[in-house]
């Protein structure tokens, strides 16, 4: 008999980046981590503050902290201080802006961002089957990483592709209208170094 869940449960830490409010130093994460833009980010940098007012350098933030991942792969504080110091604002501020969205990734992550939509309209569409899919195959619960580093699991709250539901966001691509069976060749394609094709698995017209 399948168990249906009539109420959503998130696990109370996970990998995504707004799972912990407080910074704790780690070996792999601690104000000395090495850490600096390179010049090409530099240079988009001089470009991303040049869209504001002079004097508004802090509007910035949000686009610099996310430079800072795409380089890094994920957000140690040693990144937030520097773009603190680039920005020349408070590091509290960048704190502040890093632990509120949870797009900041504050723990590593695998090459592979797996982002599980399991909001209302997506649970009404079998979400879960697609939670449980790639679980198996991968090997992994939500909030863990595969022991090759490729992929990382998470849950997460509604992502705005409910019409095409049930969806998954994998780094910065949407796969929609999914099927564990879709969701496993997706995989298997990532697998194998390839891109797998973002947007609706099947398209209807009306």
């Amino acid at each position: 008999m399948r168990q249906i869940r009539y109420l959503h449960e998130t696990p109370a830490c996970s990998s995504s980046g707004g799972a912990l409010f407080v910074h704790r130093d780690s070996p792999e994460n601690n104000p000395d981590t090495p850490f600096e833009f390179t010049p090409e980010n530099k240079k988009r940098i001089e470009a991303i503050i040049g869209n504001y007012p002079g004097g508004h350098k802090s509007a910035a933030v949000m686009a610099v902290l996310d430079l800072a991942q795409r380089q890094h792969g994920w957000l140690p504080i040693s990144a937030m201080n520097k773009v603190a110091e680039i920005l020349e604002m408070p590091p509290m501020r960048v704190y502040e802006v890093a632990t509120f969205y949870t797009m900041y990734n504050r723990k590593p992550v695998g090459k592979y961002h797996i982002q599980v939509c399991t909001t209302t309209p997506c649970m009404l569409r079998d979400s879960d089957s697609i939670l449980e899919a790639i679980k198996k195959k991968l090997g992994i619960e939500v909030g863990e990483t595969t022991p090759d580093k490729l992929f990382t699991l998470i849950e997460v709250e509604c992502l705005g592709a409910c019409v095409n539901a049930p969806m998954v966001q994998i780094n910065d691509n949407y796969y929609e209208d999914l099927t564990p069976k879709d969701i496993e060749d997706i995989i298997d394609e990532l697998k194998a170094g390839k891109v797998p094709k973002p947007g609706p698995r099947y398209a209807i017209f009306v």
